[in-house]
């Protein structure tokens, strides 16, 4: 199999299946590991992919909407589920770009809430329901990334406040900092965090430790995490020493 063929075949088993090891991708494709190693070293140096301790985790930031949505749908399920029964009836609730604040907002229907938003895809799914107030932030359209951008973006969020902020992530490295792979849109996350009381982060499994350049914010920013599986002993440690609550599919890690 040529070189190019299994580059292909990797970056679409991650896209599809979350983190790998190599072992598994080497089963898959009929290559040695060393193969697979070699694989993914060059990926990671074109930045397609990030390794992690004995496999690897596709690089998703610069991937347009419709197609990460199609990744891991019933683990983003479990964590909007979650997410959409922590508010209340009445309350105001800020929605960040992604995927899954996108499945958060199918959880919202029905209810009496304010949602603000800057996820396009969040205002499409929520236009017709007549329960919800709606506020769409103004700015610059990101047709691929279905986002709104900018200083008009941002200065909107300074009109504005909500009770409740459900973030978004590239990733989330051991310390405890929230990471993004698109520049123009960490300005946004942090008048976000700003306009809110409460901050809560959705990030599933293939985000420990994920992927980005740009931080966003420090665990002392946040005060919620909800996951769908165990996080790491590193990150977990310095989440609850920022006073974190950590969440994991219903329970509370301890």
């Amino acid at each position: 199999m040529l070189a190019e063929r299994r580059h292909q075949l990797i970056l679409r088993a991650l896209r599809a299946g979350g983190p790998a090891a190599v072992t598994d991708l080497s089963e898959q494709l009929g290559v040695s590991p060393a193969t697979i190693r070699r694989d993914l070293l060059k990926l990671e140096e074109d930045g397609l992919l990030t390794r992690v301790h004995g496999g690897a985790v596709a690089d998703e930031g610069d991937q347009p909407f419709a197609e990460v949505a199609e990744v891991r749908v019933a683990e983003k399920d479990a964590i909007a589920a979650h997410a959409a029964a922590m508010v209340e009836e009445g309350q105001s609730v800020l929605l960040d770009i992604g995927t899954t604040a996108f499945r958060l907002a199918r959880q919202l229907h029905g209810r009496r809430l304010t949602v603000i938003t800057s996820n396009l895809v969040v205002y499409e799914e929520l236009a017709d329901d007549e329960g919800i107030e709606l506020v769409l932030l103004g700015g610059m359209v990101r047709r691929e990334y279905r986002s709104l951008v900018g200083f008009l973006t941002e200065d909107n969020l300074r009109q504005l406040h909500a009770d409740w902020l459900f973030l978004g992530t590239s990733g989330v490295r051991p310390g405890g900092q929230v990471m993004d792979t698109t520049v123009v849109e960490v300005p946004v996350k942090r008048a976000m965090i700003k306009s809110s009381d409460k901050v809560v982060l959705l990030a599933d499994a293939a985000k420990f430790p994920g992927h980005g350049m740009a931080k966003v914010c420090g665990p002392e920013d946040l005060d919620v995490v909800v996951t769908n599986a165990p996080v790491d002993t590193a990150t977990r440690a310095s989440l609850q020493e920022a006073g974190v609550e950590v969440v994991v599919a219903g329970k509370v890690q301890t």
